[in-house]
């Protein structure tokens, strides 16, 4: 056993596929221990809020202030100055101003700038301009003179009288110390409910390898059995189960699983009843597999040399014939595992998940952002990680049960 355990763990495949699996799971286990917060918790007052850290804008109001020799004044430009605007100026500095290009860097908005105030005029009449255009450059230095006026931002509170009186004015160079306010950080951001997605991420990881481990022991544990008996019973009990078995094979999986799921009704479908839903229908090929398995060895020496002491059969097939499978036994577990988790996040894609309001699964995660539309509001962060960290999960367990594989494989084996 010993020999069998540091062969596996000399596999490189299986290795990396295991420490990657072992620190998702050492992830959905200590940092909930860490950050206590209801994953379901609407903390947000909106949809998608963007990655960052929040600060409260009353605090940093009131809070003492320090000025800083830093003017922000061009960064304010940054609303004026887009790309079609910083192509205008290229264009009327070199037309119309004769600036050479070389001395013009349109990504430098402080110098674009100065360049533009030495050399427009809103009095001067350049030639070859329509008056629209000159219009247009009109709007465009009154919106860089205000960008850059130092006016400062105004608070004012009422009076008893109910009047506003001035109290505060806000400069540029006014900064606050980011430690005397208040702050939220949302490494991932928000999802659609305003809920914080790195949070939420993994509690969905964690309810998504429960339905895969629940899922796979099922679909094993059937797969196994049924497997064992028609091997190595044969006869009718064999056809019969054979039967069956081709019968589930022909229709496809998926389906049966969509009928099953949208028959049981939202109130019943949890996390447990869909891990059992998806175990009860993906069994099929883990029996057939090893039913071609135990074909191969119940004829063998010692199995003919345990028939003829008259051991029972189940002594036979469990001392006999399970020890020479287990390795194969449990690689078959790994990808039910694996299809477990993916199956998951198809039934919840299509709204046949979990119906849950205490978790979240990664397929529900998925679902949500598709409803609200995060794909198509630019809001990268309600779902690119969850796509990897499925394709993490996938690819760890596909990766172990490749190492699995070189290892008790004669025929791959290095």
């Amino acid at each position: 056993m010993k020999n069998t355990i540091k062969q596996v763990f000399h596999s490189g495949k299986f290795l990396f596929g295991f420490v990657i699996f072992m620190f998702i799971i050492l992830t959905c286990l200590i940092y909930p221990i860490f950050v206590k917060a209801d994953p379901l918790q609407m903390i947000g007052q909106g949809n998608f809020f963007k990655p960052g850290t929040y600060v409260s804008i009353e605090e940093s109001t009131l809070e003492r202030s320090y000025t800083l020799q830093i003017p922000r004044q061009f960064s304010k430009l940054e609303a004026v100055l887009d790309l079609e605007t910083r192509a205008q100026i290229q264009e009327f500095l070199i037309k119309n101003a004769g600036v050479a290009e070389a001395e013009i860097d349109v990504t430098d908005a402080e110098a674009l700038v100065k360049l533009w105030q030495d050399n427009y005029d809103p009095n001067t009449k350049y030639s070859g301009l329509t008056t629209a255009k000159r219009k247009a450059l009109k709007r465009l230095d009154n919106q860089i003179k205000a960008a850059l006026k130092d006016s400062g931002v105004i608070i004012a509170e009422k009076d008893e009288e109910g009047n506003l009186q001035q109290t505060k004015v806000i400069k540029d160079t006014d900064y606050v110390n980011i430690s005397d306010i208040s702050k939220k950080t949302f490494l991932l951001g928000t999802d659609n409910f305003g809920r914080d997605v790195l949070t939420e991420l993994v509690a969905a990881a964690k309810s998504s390898l429960v339905i895969g481990l629940l899922a796979g022991s099922i679909a094993t544990a059937i797969g196994l059995i049924l497997g064992l008996l028609a091997g190595y019973v044969g006869g009718v009990v064999d056809n019969i189960i054979i039967f069956f078995t081709n019968l589930l094979t022909v229709i496809p999986s998926f389906v049966i699983l969509i009928l099953i799921s949208y028959s049981v009704g939202d109130k019943a479908r949890g996390i447990v009843m869909v891990g059992v839903i998806i175990g009860l229908t993906a069994w099929p090929w883990t029996t057939r597999s090893v039913r071609s398995q135990v074909i191969s060895l119940r004829n063998r020496d010692h199995v003919n040399l345990s028939k003829l002491s008259g051991h029972s059969m189940l002594r036979i097939i469990f001392t006999d014939i399970l020890p020479y499978i287990a390795s194969y036994v449990v690689m078959a577990m790994i990808l039910q595992i694996s299809s477990g988790i993916l199956a998951e996040a198809q039934l919840s894609m299509i709204g046949l998940g979990p119906a849950t309001t205490e978790t979240a699964t990664l397929g529900l995660m998925m679902q949500w952002a598709m409803t609200y539309s995060a794909h198509l509001n630019g809001s990268w962060w309600a779902y690119f990680p969850v796509v990897i960290l499925i394709a993490l999960i996938s690819f760890s367990l596909n990766l172990m049960n490749t190492g699995l594989d070189q290892v008790f494989n004669p025929q791959l084996r290095d």
